[in-house]
């Protein structure tokens, strides 16, 4: 009997032993579950953390990015604005280049036109007047005689006849196209 006691007896330690053993892994199961969640809570708060960082980064280099895009833009308009201001100086100089070309070849036209009228002149001592042709207000040629005054303005286009004296003429030279005026010579005027 004492055997069987034993033997149950042993089988009972066996039992405990074997119970204890799953109690020890079940809790050591619940231990390592609650390690894990310990972990998975500490992870998701440093990710939130993280997140949060990272979103504040992003609204920094967002604005930063947007300050930088405004003054670019500033510049843009700067350089446009100075660009334009250039091209109308430029074209400024431009209309002042070739309005003194202008003047030039006018004044060019009037020295012919005055080196004419002195051969004139010159040439025929008896003459008493000379016609100067204008072509809208401004001296085109001088001419010994109204007649050939006309031709000359015709051979340039003028329309033949309806030739008014410009003494008679009420109109503004500039909104003539073709005048001929006399001119006398050998006075003091």
């Amino acid at each position: 009997m004492i055997r069987i006691i034993t033997a149950r007896r042993l089988r009972a330690l066996e039992d405990d032993v074997a119970a204890s053993k799953r109690a020890a892994t079940a809790a050591g199961e619940r231990d390592a579950a609650k390690v894990g969640e310990e972990l998975a809570v500490d992870a998701a708060i440093r990710a939130g953390c993280t997140v949060e960082t990272l979103t504040k980064q992003l609204d920094a280099a967002q604005t930063e990015t947007d300050v930088q895009y405004a003054g670019l833009h500033a510049v843009i308009r700067q350089v446009t604005a100075e660009r334009d201001a250039a091209r109308a100086e430029a074209a400024a100089a431009h209309a002042e280049v070739e309005e003194a070309r202008a003047q030039v070849l006018l004044d060019a036209e009037d020295r012919v036109a005055l080196r004419a009228l002195l051969r004139i002149a010159k040439k025929g001592a008896d003459l008493s007047t000379v016609f100067a042709l204008f072509e809208r207000g401004r001296l085109h040629s001088v001419h010994a005689s109204r007649d050939d005054a006309h031709a000359a303005a015709e051979a340039r286009g003028a329309a033949p006849g309806g030739w008014v004296p410009g003494a008679e003429c009420s109109v503004p030279t500039e909104d003539v196209a073709w005048r001929v005026e006399p001119l006398p010579l050998n006075t003091t005027k």
